[in-house]
């Protein structure tokens, strides 16, 4: 699949890219084709761990789950985020030792499950999900279980499945196709029950054919399933299997806990993987240039494309366009000339003219010169930027020539400025020099450049002309706001903060109501919005204290929020509000909240009471009871 037919890609263009303009586009394809292997040996269905989901009170059936249920409900979670995150790519679902068997190499104790209209592996459905998610009350019955490898036979169905897998993942090339394969198990050593000859045997045959699956390029993942009390050693058997030793073999266990938290928690979002978006030429002077890969950091996140589909096939639709002569109703080609009227003569173009005409930068990227880093204002940066980093594919010599280039850079303290932009959206670029950042032995940030596309002169906004009265004067603020102002940053900062942190509501809500109306579910989960104030946080003496200190150095003693217009004439809203604020200041008196509080009698108050104390010190009054006793007590200091 050719890049620019990929539906993600409008999210990475850099600007209006026009359809003339001669950029190389990579044409990888960034599939990821996955089968997940799961264990079904009595084993799994025995052993039980803690629930990770809340259960409701009094339904001790439900607070412990099966090794086997932990598995599909991962699984479960990691196909319905696919198909948002990720949906081009194709999975599988296989399980081994089973008592029932269904492959296309016809072993035994290996069960591929299914949907009917899909191949074995093939990108998810809603069909296949809805038919797994109620997999778990007929496996039994349709599928059923058996132990592994057995004393007294030759039967390995490890190694079956681990041929399964591989044959199901011949399509496709590994050097254009991300292959995996994710083994769910808790058993750590699979030939524990044979001994002798026959389990060194097993042992040397399945590790052999892991090692042929690897040279494949298809990559094994283990996700080892213990409880507290069970610890899985990987030293047994599957460090060999996946080729573990050293400093990788001692962080297993923990890396693969998180992995497996990870599929289950995946938030509904559009993942990009990490690819090369354009290829263009760098001119640096005349006759010399070099080769450019660029790469999109971050973007943001919206809904996909509409697509209309056909009302009977459920078939996307494909749109063409058609001209009909007016007269005759013939079907007319299109002109291939167009004409522009001057002095009473048309004057004729062809549409190849035409396109050379509007053609005002050739999509390429070329030197001007270099500006001190102090020259590059925060407010230039309009929108992201690209990440560029060199390439020896076209233009030998590409790499050392940026090499030096950005070596120079960092330590003459300049960045660059460039022409760029395609035919239709000329542009000034910056480009600044990113040095390597390693921590532990680990790549932070790649060694490379930043390009800053600059805003045109109509993109800056004079602060001064929007908030200057009709003399031209701009208010200033004194000293003391701008202090309390910094008082008030300080105090609700966020530390560490990142844009990873909070998902977007909205876009959330609309994932879930799709996934809901494509698996026919009855009831939409409700969506946490992660960018709600935080109530408790802001109620802390100190922000309080804060906010009300740089409330009165600007507005001053007696500014009434509620005021119509700022004209000080109170509105009905804020009469009624300051009424009931007085009321509450005056039942707040006739209680002990000293007492209440070390006493832990707080929680025996109604919510009307507990709202007297906090409407009494300009406190917020929402949220659950619990939340209100919380507030009162931070603010009391308990």
């Amino acid at each position: 699949m050719d890049i620019e037919d990929d539906p993600d890609y409008d999210i990475f263009r850099d600007d209006e890219d026009d359809p003339d303009a001669q950029i190389s586009r990579e044409n990888d394809s960034t599939k990821e084709y996955v089968v997940y292997l799961v264990d079904a040996s009595s084993k799994m269905f025995n052993t039980t761990c803690p629930s990770s989901s809340p259960q409701e009170e009094g339904n001790k059936e439900d607070e412990a789950e099966s090794h086997f249920q932990i598995a599909l409900s991962s699984i479960s979670h990691s196909l319905k985020a696919q198909i948002i995150n990720k949906s081009y790519d194709q999975v599988a679902i296989c399980f081994f030792n089973t008592r029932e068997r269904k492959n296309l190499q016809d072993l035994n104790g290996v069960y591929v499950f299914n949907v009917a209209d899909r191949d074995y592996l093939d990108r998810p459905t809603a069909r296949l999900i809805k038919e797994f998610d109620n997999l778990e009350e007929s496996f039994s019955k349709n599928i059923g279980s058996q132990h592994g490898v057995m004393p007294g036979t030759r039967e390995n169905p490890l190694y079956n499945a681990i041929w399964v897998a591989q044959a199901l993942l011949r399509k496709g090339s590994a050097k254009t196709v991300d292959k995996r394969i994710l083994l769910f198990t808790n058993e750590d050593d699979p030939f524990g029950r044979v001994t002798g000859a026959i389990k060194s045997d097993m042992t040397r045959t399945t590790l052999q054919r892991a090692k042929d699956t690897q040279d494949l390029g298809i990559t094994i993942e283990l996700l080892p399933l213990s409880c507290p009390n069970e610890i899985f050693d990987i030293s047994k058997f599957y460090a060999d299997l996946i080729g573990l030793e050293g400093d990788d073999l001692v962080n297993f266990m923990a890396s693969a806990g998180n992995k497996l938290e990870d599929m289950k928690d995946q938030l509904r979002k559009r993942m990009f993987t990490k690819r090369r978006v354009n290829k263009f030429k760098f001119t640096l002077v005349d006759g010399v240039s070099i080769d450019l890969n660029s790469y999109a950091l971050i973007r943001p996140t919206v809904p996909g494309s509409i697509t209309w589909l056909d009302s009977v096939t459920n078939r996307p639709l494909k749109s063409e366009r058609n001209f009909f002569c007016a007269d005759t109703g013939a079907l007319v080609e299109e002109s291939t000339t167009r004409f522009h009227p001057y002095k009473s003569q048309n004057i004729v173009f062809s549409t190849k003219e035409l396109s050379e005409i509007k053609r005002v930068a050739t999509g390429h990227l070329n030197l001007l010169g270099f500006k001190p880093l102090s020259y590059l204002r925060d407010y230039y940066n309009l929108k992201p930027s690209t990440f560029l980093y060199p390439s020896d594919e076209s233009t030998e010599g590409s790499m050392c020539t940026f090499i030096a280039l950005h070596r120079s850079m960092i330590q003459l303290n300049r960045f660059a400025v460039a022409f760029s932009g395609s035919s239709s959206r000329p542009q000034m670029v910056a480009l600044i020099s990113q040095d390597e950042v390693i921590q532990s032995g680990v790549q932070i940030e790649p060694p490379g450049m930043h390009m800053i596309y600059l805003p045109y002169s109509d993109d800056i906004r004079l602060i001064e002309e929007r908030y200057s009265d009709t003399s031209g004067a701009v208010t200033k603020a004194s000293d003391d706001q701008i202090k309390k102002a910094a008082d008030l940053i300080k105090r609700v900062d966020l530390k560490d903060f990142s844009v990873f942190q909070f998902s977007n509501p909205a876009l959330q809500r609309h994932y879930e109501v799709l996934q809901a109306l494509a698996l026919e579910e009855d009831e939409i989960p409700e969506i946490k919005d992660e960018t709600l104030p935080d109530e408790e946080g802001m109620a802390r003496p100190r922000v309080v204290r804060a906010l009300e200190e740089f409330k009165t150095s600007v507005y001053g003693e007696n500014y009434d929020e509620e005021s119509e217009h700022g004209t000080g004439k109170p509105t009905e809203a804020s009469k009624k509000r300051k009424a009931h604020t007085e009321y509450a200041m005056k039942e707040c008196e006739n209680y002990d909240w000293g007492e209440l509080a070390d006493t832990g009698k707080l929680k025996d108050l109604t919510v009307v009471e507990l709202k007297y104390y906090l409407s009494g010190h300009n406190l917020p009054v929402s949220g659950k009871k619990e939340a209100l006793v919380s507030r009162i007590l931070t603010h009391m200091g308990k």
